[in-house]
């Protein structure tokens, strides 16, 4: 291995060393508790060594943001994959999404809520947050309709999953009812 390959090596598992570190601190404390000062004293780097591999605290959010919607198009993708036929793929895909919502709000807020630098739906949009929306429309396209742009729909399903997501977390739906949400959602605009 060459000195240049070793660096190199390095330098990426300090960087995934700083955006797990972040990711910890925010689903623990919140995004607030994730400052440069707190992240360079928890990887014990200084932070001309963070600021190396990110500008701010901006970059390190749409780093997390990017793993999670890998993570997310995984969770999704296996949750429609365990199920059988158009309808329980719907609702499998719902719920996986509604669960990695739950589990991972730091995440989920990095990827939906905070100001990450990332591009959505644009030509420069990053290839994970491309994969992501995939990963919904592989399985929400099927059950689009006829006449119905499947991009489209995917956009309208994955706004109410994310409404339901948002409000449940925020306290402002009872989290008791969240299946009979889902059933409700898929009966209403899934056509199969």
């Amino acid at each position: 291995m060459s000195v240049q390959e070793r660096k190199a090596r390095e330098r990426a598992e300090r960087e995934r060393l700083i955006v797990a570190t972040a990711r910890e601190l925010a689903e623990h404390q919140g995004w607030d508790a994730v400052t440069t000062r707190r992240l360079a004293e928890r990887i014990e780097y200084s932070q001309p060594v963070l600021y190396s591999h990110f500008r701010g605290k901006r970059e390190i959010i749409g780093a997390v943001a990017l793993e999670g919607a890998t993570e997310l198009a995984v969770a999704v993708r296996a949750a429609a994959a365990a199920a059988d036929g158009p309808r329980a793929r719907v609702t499998a895909l719902a719920r996986g999404y509604l669960d990695f919502a739950e589990r991972n709000p730091a995440v989920y807020d990095a990827l939906f809520q905070l100001d990450g630098g990332l591009a959505y739906a644009q030509d420069d949009t990053p290839e994970q947050l491309k994969d992501a929306f995939a990963a919904l429309l592989e399985t929400l396209g099927e059950v689009a309709g006829d006449g119905v742009p499947p991009g489209l729909f995917t956009e309208v399903f994955w706004a109410a999953l994310h409404g339901l997501a948002t409000l449940t977390r925020a306290g402002r739906l009872p989290r008791q009812d969240a299946d009979w949400r889902v059933e409700l959602l898929v009966d209403r605009l899934a056509i199969v």
